[in-house]
């Protein structure tokens, strides 16, 4: 058995390790064929060569991330010790997009969030794909509410295709806007958690900010504005041809998805999977497929992805 010691001097032992050693605990599920030891202001490490190696290798990043921005949980920790093909010094994690209503910096938490951020600058066209809790949407919201503030674009277009998710629309109370509102919350939450709530109410009824269903864009040239659809797996062939080419001069087009979730009825075809299939050749045109690495929300989410694309990988095989 060979053995590995790893002194910490760029940092502090004590913070590093977390109270009661809980980030050495985190650290230890992620290479359970070693046995690690945090003794003062050093790490012991016993196990084979090959393993040894790679444990050097993601501490160093996990010790250069802290000494950079000074935290270390167990979000940070699964990110730098599962990313594949992913430099942590690349990831610019710490670039904060604006600030929310709080106070609260909004910045991308994952290599595939850095990713999206990076491909909205670069491209006028985005389309982003993955499962719930990816930071889809909010990060496109974020990105379409600092353009707005920084006056790149004039406006901010909100729109989702009003499938029904196993629920009736038409039974709901109220007009059409009380129909739909409930279904665009995504949506608002993202937006009041970024606009204080006096300007969000001025945006809104000025036009400056619009949330509408997707049936709403037909005829429409949308200029100077940066529009998200939302939900794009339910959009039909015709609904995502029409969304598409109402992109008028200096937009910017977002389109988020989950394939794993269609809502539209059997055999018709989803507009999101086959725009994929037919724009991914397109100069101009960015995509990123984020995954359950890039899942934000509770832990169980990422363990709920995970159950469920192992059925769904038997059912088709």
């Amino acid at each position: 058995m060979n053995e590995l010691i790893i002194e910490l001097t760029e940092v502090s032992p004590r913070d590093f390790f977390g109270q009661n050693n809980v980030n050495i605990q985190s650290i230890k599920k992620y290479f359970p064929k070693l046995k690690i030891i945090a003794r003062g202001n050093k790490i012991i490490a016993l196990g084979d060569e090959d393993v040894l190696e790679e444990f050097e290798i993601k501490f160093d990043k996990l010790t250069s991330y802290f000494g950079k921005y000074n935290k270390l949980d167990d979000t940070v920790i699964e990110r730098i010790l599962t990313e594949v093909n992913h430099s942590t010094e690349e990831a610019d994690y710490d670039q904060v997009l604006l600030h929310g209503v709080s106070g609260k910096p909004v910045k991308p938490m994952t290599p595939n969030q850095v990713k999206l951020v990076q491909m909205i600058k670069e491209k006028d066209l985005v389309f982003a794909v993955g499962p719930a809790g990816t930071g889809k949407t909010y990060t496109g919201v974020a990105m379409a509410v600092k353009a707005l503030k920084e006056k790149q674009v004039k406006r901010i277009i909100l729109t989702r295709p009003a499938v029904e998710a196993g629920e009736n629309l038409g039974f709901l109370p109220g007009d059409l806007k009380e129909k739909l509102d409930p279904y665009m919350q995504p949506l608002y939450d993202a937006l009041r958690d970024m606009i204080p709530p006096e300007k969000l109410v001025a945006y809104l009824e000025t036009g400056v900010i619009q949330i509408a269903p997707l049936a709403f864009m037909r005829g429409r040239t949308l200029d100077h504005a940066f529009v998200i659809l939302d939900e794009g797996q339910n959009t039909t062939h015709a609904q995502m041809k029409m969304f598409l080419t109402r992109m008028g001069k200096s937009a910017k087009f977002l389109i988020t998805g989950d394939p794993g979730q269609i809502d539209l009825p059997r055999r018709v075809i989803s507009g999101l999977k086959e725009a994929l299939l037919v724009l991914k050749d397109i100069e101009g045109i960015g995509i990123v497929f984020l995954d359950d690495k890039d899942v934000i929300r509770h832990q169980l989410v990422k363990n709920i992805i995970a159950a469920y694309k192992h059925i769904e990988n038997i059912e088709t095989s």
